[in-house]
């Protein structure tokens, strides 16, 4: 993405065995919003009722989601935070406590949807050295450099709907967040919550809120004090005060719980070395003491790294 508009097409990369160019005549469709117009001119207009008969109920009418600016372009983090700290006030502390996030990938949309394929489940170091080798292999070599049967069938299906002009970097850009996510999710392998991380990492896409992502449910109770963590269910009334940049505001709930980890882990008291003693239940009881010890700092660094999706798929952020 780099300094690049959301609003200009991205550069296609180098030819690659899994990134076909979609055909020509994808590019040719009309919008889906030109054809519903000429759809309803062409219709017969009804004749009014009678003002004796009860009128038939008005249907709603489903108004798509409205993308608002990249938060790439130039001052829209800024202008995001100035609305977080106005809308919430509970959430000033937070951002003062950290610098503001960057929001800039490097990779066009099928480069970044292939490596949230690849990390899933999977170490950073050993993912990483996965990718670097896939770049340069053709679809029959997958298997040789560790990538699974099923993660490689995930990736030949995203390689199909992207060779078929389903998929395009262009109209993934192009497209609202809940046309988005209803494609995305067509993919084998590519569920919500790594539409949500790839909407807010790669694409910069301002109002995004992953409601199923734990770290932010944590986050939320952390910052309101509540009894218990919420419900996805309850995620959208609860941040309903951030639109229109509920992924800014989602990144702050990353960070604090990171911050809030850490604050615990320092100030643990350490454990010091037991000395020599002769009764055997005074060393068992130093053995379970630091036996506990360790297990809560790991449980802590799990936490840090589980409850936070740019550790995990650092591919997209």
């Amino acid at each position: 993405m780099g300094e690049q508009s959301l609003s200009q097409p991205f550069p296609h990369p180098h030819p690659h065995p899994l990134s076909p160019s979609p055909p020509a005549s994808a590019a040719a469709t009309p919008p889906a919003t030109a054809l519903a117009v000429s759809a309803s001119a062409s219709r017969p207009k009804k004749k009014p009722r009678s003002s004796g008969s009860n009128p038939a109920p008005k249907k709603r009418r489903l108004v798509p989601s409205v993308r608002g600016r990249p938060l790439s372009a130039d001052g829209e983090v800024d202008a995001a935070i100035r609305h977080l700290r106005a809308a919430d006030p509970a959430l000033a502390p937070v951002i003062d406590a950290h610098d503001p996030p960057s929001f800039h990938c490097p990779h066009p949309p099928f480069h970044s949807l292939v490596r949230s394929v690849l990390y899933q489940q999977l170490a950073f170091k050993a993912a990483a050295s996965v990718y670097s080798r896939f770049i340069a292999l053709s679809a029959e070599q997958l298997r040789q450099i560790g990538v699974s049967a099923r993660k490689a069938s995930y990736l030949h299906d995203l390689a199909r709907k992207y060779a078929s002009g389903i998929l395009s970097d262009d109209n993934i850009v192009a497209m609202d967040d809940r046309s988005l996510a209803a494609m995305l999710t067509m993919v084998n392998g590519i569920g919500a919550w790594s539409v949500h991380m790839f909407m807010i990492f790669s694409l910069a896409r301002p109002d995004v809120l992953p409601s199923a992502d734990l770290g932010i449910r944590k986050g939320v109770q952390m910052l309101y004090g509540l009894e218990d963590v919420p419900r996805p269910s309850q995620m959208e009334k609860l941040c309903e005060r951030w639109r229109p940049y509920r992924s800014v505001a989602a990144w702050y709930m990353w960070r604090l719980i990171e911050s809030k980890a850490a604050q615990t882990a320092a100030a643990m008291p350490v454990v010091p070395p037991a000395m020599p003693a002769p009764s055997e239940e005074f060393m068992l009881q130093q053995h379970q003491q630091q036996h506990h010890h360790q297990h809560q700092q790991q449980q802590q660094q799990a936490a840090i790294q589980m409850l936070d999706p740019v550790q995990m798929l650092p591919g997209l952020g």
